[in-house]
């Protein structure tokens, strides 16, 4: 059943913020894609240490503002960094998932989050991914924990200037 005019839409109060633009609503997103997109850089190096940039862009959009990505947003964007990233089909899809059931778990635990709380379940988590990625992708008997620590330690060590970025975009898209 058709309507003879379309309902009224609500006014907005001169109070009231306006509304987000799609570019405003997809910034997030887009630079996880963008993050992801890193991988495919043709860098030259002896030691494949890399940070898993899409999953820090992740972490740092997710913990600074959770209302950002439905709890679902990590299954496309996963998918989207295992198609680049040469990982199995599916491991960032079901790591990054867990990570924001993890995030999840501890928002509805703790009241209120400072930056080292932040840096401390970001710490967690690309430990956690970067661990169970390295079983899903390579044998056991292969040799590569040590470049898997150092692999951690960089990425945990740039996740607070990746948050800074996050943070920085965010407040460009609010004024936008």
């Amino acid at each position: 059943m058709k309507l003879p005019h379309p309902l009224p839409q609500p006014r907005r109060g001169p109070f009231d913020p306006a509304p987000a633009g799609k570019l405003s609503r997809a910034l997030p997103a887009l630079t996880v894609m963008s993050g992801s997109l890193v991988t495919i850089w043709p860098v030259i190096a002896n030691i494949p240490v890399l940070p898993p940039i899409g999953l820090l862009m992740l972490l740092g959009w997710r913990l600074m503002r959770s209302d950002n990505f439905y709890i679902w947003a990590a299954l496309p964007l996963g998918l989207f960094d295992d198609m680049l990233s040469g990982q199995p089909l599916g491991s960032s899809m079901l790591l990054w998932t867990l990570c924001f059931f993890a995030i999840d778990l501890i928002e509805q635990r703790l009241m209120f989050r400072d930056f080292w709380q932040d840096w401390l379940i970001a710490s967690g988590a690309i430990s956690f991914c970067l661990i169970v990625g390295r079983y899903f992708a390579t044998p056991i008997a292969a040799h590569v924990d040590t470049l898997l620590l150092m692999q951690a330690i960089i990425s945990i060590m740039s996740f607070p200037i990746v948050a800074r970025l996050c943070a920085w975009l965010d407040g460009k898209r609010e004024s936008a």
